[in-house]
């Protein structure tokens, strides 16, 4: 399965969660920031490596349109594990192109590659109601496109969430649902990006493996 993702606070120094490969929701007390990389578009800065060693393969901007404005959501980085990445991607690609190809992007969405998301809101008036609607809409219409049902898996993951929640290293919530993990993935690699341009490196990221 695919890890997902990491949701944050607006204050960059904030305690941060993610959802871990099995699914369990932590607190990232051990990110290890040698160094960082700031996302040119909102300034937030993202550290290169993750405590439990996934490394930074691209940044980028969720926008979403409103009123006729286009209003940055979040900024994010797409991490993932080396190791995992190099032996998938070698073990079913025999000739490696001169670009990523949407065949490597699948590879990636398709299997446990130790992909994780770390988001950082930018949107001071963002809620939690927004965001279970929107997580809703964009992840439910990616399970379609990769030929799931929908069902309950969002507003299983989202239903408990409230504003104003905080965490201290406790679970919260817990799921176990490859189509999920996958279906989040797409968001960032799959045919309509939420990024253009962070795909694009993360593809970039991938030729160098080889």
């Amino acid at each position: 399965m695919n890890s997902n993702t990491i949701s944050t606070a607006q204050n960059p120094e904030a305690e941060e969660e993610k959802v871990t490969e099995n699914g369990e929701t932590e607190l990232l007390h051990d990110i290890k920031d040698m160094s960082d990389e700031v996302e040119p578009k909102t300034g937030v800065s993202f550290p290169l490596l993750l405590g439990d060693g996934k490394e930074l393969k691209a940044l980028g901007v969720r926008k979403k349109n409103l009123l006729g404005l286009s209003i940055k959501v979040y900024s994010f980085g797409i991490y993932a594990d080396n190791q995992k990445l190099t032996s998938v991607l070698k073990s079913k690609i025999s000739k490696v192109e001169a670009n990523a190809t949407k065949e490597m992007c699948r590879i990636v969405i398709d299997n446990p590659v130790g992909i994780t998301v770390k988001m950082v809101i930018v949107f001071s008036s963002l809620t939690m109601s927004m965001v279970r609607k929107n997580f809703e809409e964009t992840v439910g219409a990616a399970i379609k496109k990769l030929g799931g049902e929908k069902t309950d898996l969002t507003k299983r993951i989202m239903g408990e969430a409230k504003d104003g929640t905080k965490v201290h290293g406790k679970v919260v919530n817990k799921f176990e649902s490859e189509m999920l993990c996958r279906a989040f993935v797409y968001l960032y690699l799959g045919d309509d990006p939420l990024d253009k341009e962070a795909k694009e490196k993360f593809g970039m990221s991938l030729l160098s493996l080889f």
